[in-house]
């Protein structure tokens, strides 16, 4: 483990100084009343003179002592145990709300390269491992330091040189698991890779799994999973196999201690520079000294895969945030709907040009239409729209202002977005229509309902509008959750409009239904509609069309069928045969 790391974890603890030093406490009081038991019964085994000569009135005092020691020592063991377990909780807490802030501040191209399963795999079982290794760990670190220095200090007040023999072999134990531990932190590392992997393609097989089965995937989706489990299983095996080493060797060490000390006091007792009871308490003492080290590496194997796990989320949380809003960014609440880009450039990879030089211009209720083959950067254009993406060269202006001097929350939320994809969360159908408006009434949400043509198939739910989807939608069918996402985007009646094949899942018939009602939506307001299916932009005020990243024609619909150019082909691919 990097000691960087170590010091970055403990630093999630330095808001709860408080708790900590409560853990520290009752770990001093823990120990130290554990180190008066072997006092007492040392006392104890001296009152013992020989046969006939046992004073009982000393026993039972001493003992009764030593029982509420003990009795107080558990108590405040207790305590330090459920400090370190809330302790160990909040900074585990704080560690995955950071992540989860990382990923909403990460550009969106960031998270479009990475497997969605495998970043919700960091954010609940990595950071589920960074709190069972801390309670591991906190439970374990504070009672073994002060167990470790108390005893020290004991035992040397009880005899100096058995004390110094017990401190020079104790080094052999700390080297081991140093030497051992060391080597087996990159096995942990990839075991928490190959775990996040794994989930990461459960995820996968899960969500698509209506596709998988349709074309027959089964088979091949679980020999995939089966080398990535047995990936997964070798990387364990591997990790906890060479933890495994270490306490069994500091039990070694520890065991040779214990030995010597017996040794050597059986001497000095031979001798008289020990008493009986005397010797009880310093094999006592020894026996506690050494405990600590063996508890630790007991709990190696969780606090290797916490710090393995933990570094995994550091990276996450490590990730360069979206570039912060220009100082003084404005933030219109109103858009008049002119729209302008102008020699707008943009790749994913800087040594392959995508868009370029795209411009075009938008009047207040235009509506603009993209088309052109898959691949060619349609989506593209909305995400720089939308500053999902940044342009790299060139400008985009919404009534006369570049758009990376307003506020991206501002700009974004002057758009109204229907996509492809449809998003539903778990909740009642009501609160998926208002997400995107929160303070809407329920007569506001039963209108853009009806507006969307929705409200049929809602009213048919077993609880209307307050039936609870499953999540994503899955109890409903395609046409039925993008139905629901029209209304709320209805509801939230934003000033311009993206509609990215907002009815590519729709019905024939519900589609010219829903084509009505955005008509009516679109009025007024600029529109910027992406389509493969020809037949939704023919009445466009203009159509870009789009090959490789670049504008290639524009136009209307029937201006660019007089000309035979590339939409002609297009468009008669799709109807040449009707």
């Amino acid at each position: 483990m990097r000691k960087d790391t170590l010091k970055r974890l403990l630093s999630y603890l330095r808001p709860y100084k408080t708790q900590v030093v409560l853990a520290l406490l009752c770990a001093f009081a823990s120990v130290l009343l554990s180190l008066l038991g072997p006092v007492f019964i040392g006392r104890a085994i001296d009152a013992m003179l020989g046969p006939g000569r046992v004073q009982f009135a000393p026993i039972v005092r001493v003992l009764s002592l030593a029982g509420v020691a003990i009795a107080l020592s558990a108590v405040a063991g207790w305590g330090m145990q459920v400090l370190t377990r809330c302790l160990s909780a909040k900074a585990s807490q704080d560690i995955r709300r950071q992540v989860f802030t990382r990923l909403n501040e990460v550009p969106l191209r960031k998270l479009d390269r990475r497997r969605h399963g495998e970043l919700a795999s960091r954010l609940v079982n990595d950071a589920d491992a960074v709190a069972e290794g801390l309670m591991q760990g906190l439970g374990q670190l504070f009672p073994g330091l002060v167990t470790i220095l108390a005893t020290i200090g004991v035992m040397l007040v009880l005899n100096w040189v058995i004390a110094l023999v017990v401190i020079l072999i104790t080094p052999l134990s700390i080297l081991f698991a140093q030497f051992v531990g060391r080597r087996t932190a990159r096995f942990f590392r990839s075991m928490s890779n190959a775990q996040g992997a794994t989930s990461g393609f459960v995820g996968e097989m899960v969500e698509g799994r209506r596709v998988l089965q349709d074309l027959g995937y089964e088979q091949e989706a679980g020999r995939q999973f089966d080398r990535l489990n047995a990936d997964y299983t070798r990387e364990y095996r591997r990790a906890v196999l060479y933890s495994s080493f270490i306490n069994p060797g500091t039990r070694f060490v520890n065991a040779i201690v214990f030995g010597a000390v017996a040794v050597l006091g059986g001497i000095y007792a031979i001798h008289g520079g020990i008493t009986v009871g005397g010797l009880s308490v310093f094999l006592n003492y020894a026996n506690q000294y050494t405990k600590p080290f063996n508890e630790v590496t007991a709990v190696l194997t969780q606090v290797q895969t916490a710090f393995a796990s933990v570094e995994r989320l550091f990276e996450v949380i490590d990730w360069t945030p979206e570039t912060p809003d220009a100082k003084g960014a404005l933030a219109p609440s109103h858009s008049e709907g002119y729209v302008k880009a102008e020699e707008v450039c943009f790749s994913y990879n800087k040594e392959i040009p995508f868009i370029r030089s795209f411009s075009f211009a938008t009047q207040p209720g235009t509506r603009i239409a993209l088309v052109g083959p898959t691949g060619c950067g349609k989506t593209t254009i909305i995400n720089l729209l939308m500053r999902f993406y940044e342009v790299d060269a060139g400008s985009i202006t919404v009534d006369g202002q570049e758009i990376r001097t307003v506020r991206r929350d501002a700009l974004r939320s002057l758009y109204g977005m229907v996509l492809q994809d449809s998003w539903l969360k778990q909740a009642t159908v009501r609160d998926n229509i208002a997400y995107a408006n929160p303070g809407a009434s329920d007569d506001e949400v039963v209108e853009a309902a009806k507006k969307a043509l929705a409200h049929g198939f809602i009213k048919r739910l077993p609880q209307g509008y307050d039936t609870v989807l499953a999540r994503g939608g899955e109890d409903l069918s395609a046409g039925e959750k993008q139905l629901l996402c029209i209304a709320r985007i209805m509801l939230a009646k934003p000033d311009m409009l993206i509609l990215d094949e907002a009815t590519s899942s729709i019905d024939t018939r519900t589609e010219l239904l829903i084509q009505k009602a955005m008509e009516r939506l679109m009025v007024g307001r600029t529109s910027f509609v992406v389509a493969h299916r020809l037949s939704t932009i023919q009445n466009a005020d203009e159509i870009l069309v789009m090959d490789a990243g670049q504008i290639v024609e524009r136009g209307r619909h029937e201006e660019l069928l007089e000309k035979g150019g590339f939409y002609a082909g297009l468009y008669n691919s799709q109807f040449g045969g009707v």
